[in-house]
């Protein structure tokens, strides 16, 4: 009789740097990391984990500092994994956690489903999008979630709806130890040209604005209520502002960006700094949108 670790199908590293898998281009090593085949398979394996093995789930990467000491435990790496998407019935679209938010946008327009727009502007998969509410030109993403599906540490699957959440700004908290797997998502109908061309003005200004074409994690700072974080940095004098490899990008002051060489000491020691400086100078403490994660060497 097979066991369930007879069935596992995907992947298995040991000692698997990290900087190659974040937007930042930077990180120590895991521990472990798992890439699973499909979602089945990934239930399988946390199945056989016993819940014993901490584990840890990275997407594309982005809106995460991983530090140069790098992760304890399994990194479960689901990029390229967890993609499927399908149109349900009425004005529900089921996604999976590791398709990319740009995909979302897209494949929902394509279908004629209006709403989505927005998460072309997240340069994350869905699976980051929910445990973070992240947001783009005015969207959030839990205003369209209609439920969601999670594991926990022992390979149990739950279907969740909102209220068993509390959603804010750039913040969700929730079951301890559950994971998501997937969402629906609650669209209205709509015109497909006209969808498409909202997406393409979005994505231009956002190449406008934003450092695209240098490694950041996107926006390092949440906005404080009634005003912009990189209103406050720029005021601060900092933009280009220097630590290592590390720069406060000179397009938006909102983006920390890897001009070549950075480590993660760099970034997280740039990140105190334009908090002290904006507290110093303009008498607000910067909260993080980025999440700090792993051991410093």
């Amino acid at each position: 009789m097979k066991s369930v670790r007879d069935e596992i199908k995907g992947r298995l590293l040991a000692h698997e740097k990290l900087a190659k898998y974040t937007s930042w281009r930077v990180g120590g090593e895991a521990d472990w990391m798992f890439i699973p085949q499909d979602k089945q398979d990934l239930i399988n394996f946390i199945k056989s984990q016993h819940g014993r093995e901490p584990l840890f789930w990275l997407g594309l990467g982005s809106n995460l500092l991983v530090r140069d000491g790098g992760i304890r435990g399994t990194v479960i790496n689901t990029r390229n994994r967890l993609k499927r998407m399908s149109k349900k019935d009425g004005s529900i679209v089921y996604v999976e956690a590791g398709v990319p938010c740009a995909l979302i946008a897209r494949y929902c327009g394509e279908q004629g489903m209006v709403g989505a727009e927005f998460l072309a502007g997240i340069p994350g998969t869905l699976g980051g999008a929910l445990k973070m509410n992240a947001g783009a030109f005015g969207g959030e993403t839990w205003a369209i979630v209609d439920s969601v599906e999670t594991v926990d540490a022992f390979g149990q699957i739950r279907q969740r709806n909102r209220p068993d959440y509390d959603i804010a700004y750039r913040s969700v908290s929730g079951p301890a130890q559950e994971w998501f797997l997937s969402a629906e998502l609650r669209l209205e109908p709509g015109d497909v040209a006209e969808s498409q061309q909202k997406i393409k003005i979005l994505l231009e200004r956002r190449n406008q604005t934003q450092p695209t074409n240098q490694p950041s994690c996107g926006s390092v700072f949440k906005n404080p209520p009634g005003d912009f974080a990189a209103r406050l940095i720029e005021a601060c004098g900092l933009k280009g502002y220097r630590i290592g490899g590390a720069e406060v990008s000179a397009k938006h002051a909102n983006f920390i960006v890897n001009t070549g060489g950075a480590n993660a000491a760099d970034i997280e020691t740039l990140i105190g700094y334009v908090q002290d400086t904006v507290e110093t100078m303009q008498g607000i403490r910067l909260l993080t949108e980025v999440c700090v994660v792993g051991e410093s060497l």
